[in-house]
């Protein structure tokens, strides 16, 4: 599939970097963190503490890459992850690109780009990605943004190209490492190895893929399926399922164990495409969203029973007649991004770890779904890199399936979530 455009992150909610009108390429401390709300908010007082923030802003390690630390006034509002251009004729576009991501973001008046590259600043002979980076800062001045700083991060060390002081071999590494404004931020999100690991899968559980296909060969049999349901108590509700199961996320299961029957009924619904919406939509906005998702999924069933259609000719037709109705129309504005309002995040990040489990253990090609609603979920959270990863595994395992064709498409756009460029301040406050 094209690869996305690159990755967005919002800082609202999480951790807020907090920077003096221009972090110096040199100078000391940070002062530590200080409660608001759910907003950590760390302040750093020179451009290595900012470079030491980034991880945990972005909640992975940039690697060969642009990132963007977006800013309104002092706090940072979001961050832009793109992958470093390979040809110099490439890069006006990446910057327009950038910058035009840029004006969406409601209050966003400053911007520090920070070039990640393998690079060394021996073998560029002073500081590697200059050209880019030179580039982005008279684009994103012409455009009305305060460029703070402007830095890269190379293979043997670190400097700005704002800073004439800069030395020609960049300044010590150690010093990003040793800062003390990472060691202030609190243990909350994990920082990942880099932007697609949450795009890959877990390594195969032997005994719980067993445990899951046994699971799953009950309820296929007729005559077991009752025996199943009963076993499921509650949980053969959709709704009552993902939130047992973002309550108990799996990790490894006996045969006997309620994980594997879980995870089996999960893969079992998640081969009906309607079930399958409704609870990756529930995964993300929560089990009122998901219960409309679902009651809205039989209703379209038993409308299409009545005219003698498939459920995809009925909404094909309803959407070529305008008569979708509010509530299918407001569940497919939250799937395709055109909503204000935000995914939760810590759903989100739990029901990732279900559905990619959920994915290295399922047999034959039930991956599939999981994937897709893995691939989407990691979309919602502002991932590209990730979201194209677990797209271009299910691809590659089913490539005729439709809701994989459709989001390979859509992903690869380089498309992003409304929600992506709203202040979370006020998010919650929005209507779908």
């Amino acid at each position: 599939m094209r690869r996305p455009a690159g990755d967005s992150s919002s800082a609202g909610g999480a951790r807020t970097a907090s920077t003096t009108s221009r972090p110096s390429s040199s100078g000391d401390g940070c002062r530590g963190p200080q409660a608001a709300g759910m907003t950590t908010i760390i302040r750093a007082a020179a451009a290595h503490d900012l470079l030491a923030l980034v991880p945990a802003l972005a909640g992975f390690a940039p690697e060969r890459s642009i990132v963007c630390v977006a800013f309104r006034g002092s706090r940072s509002a979001g961050l832009l992850r793109h992958d470093l251009p390979r040809r110099a004729r490439d890069r006006p576009s990446l910057v327009s690109a950038i910058v035009g991501t840029l004006c969406r973001m409601p209050g966003v008046d400053a911007v520090v780009p920070i070039a990640y590259t393998d690079r060394t600043f021996e073998g560029s002979r002073g500081l590697p990605e200059r050209a880019l980076l030179a580039l982005l800062v008279r684009r994103a001045e012409q455009a009305g943004f305060d460029v703070r700083d402007a830095l890269c991060r190379a293979a043997d060390g670190w400097g700005s190209l704002l800073d004439p002081a800069t030395p020609a071999g960049g300044h010590a590494l150690a010093m990003i490492d040793e800062s003390p404004a990472a060691a202030a931020l609190p243990e909350r999100e994990p920082v990942h190895a880099s932007s697609t690991a949450s795009g890959r899968l877990p390594e195969r559980d032997v005994d719980l893929s067993a445990a899951i296909a046994a699971e799953l060969a009950a309820f296929d049999a007729l005559e077991g399926i009752g025996a199943q349901l009963d076993r499921l108590g509650d949980l053969a509700d959709p709704v009552a399922l993902v939130e047992a199961l973002l309550d108990e996320p799996p990790a490894g299961a006996a045969s006997e164990s309620p994980t594997a029957l879980r995870l089996a009924w999960f893969l079992h619904l998640a081969e009906r495409p309607p079930v399958r919406d409704a609870m990756m939509l529930q995964f993300a906005f929560g089990p009122v969203v998901g219960a409309a998702a679902h009651d809205d999924a039989v209703e379209t069933a038993e409308r299409a029973e009545r005219t003698g259609e498939t459920v995809d000719e009925l909404v094909r037709r309803e959407l070529t007649d305008g008569a979708e109705g509010e509530v299918s129309e407001l569940l497919g504005r939250l799937l395709l991004g055109r909503s204000t309002v935000r995914p939760d995040p810590g759903r989100v990040e739990r029901a990732l770890e279900v559905s990619r489990i959920a994915a290295a253990n399922a047999p034959g090609d039930l991956h599939v779904a999981p994937l897709c609603i893995a691939a989407w979920l990691a979309w919602s959270l502002g991932r590209g890199s990730a979201a194209g990863a677990l797209i271009d595994l299910a691809v590659e395992a089913s490539p005729g399936h439709s809701m994989a064709t459709l989001l390979s498409a859509f992903i690869g756009s380089g498309a992003l979530p409304e929600w992506a460029f709203v202040d979370p301040r006020s998010s919650s406050r929005r209507r779908p």
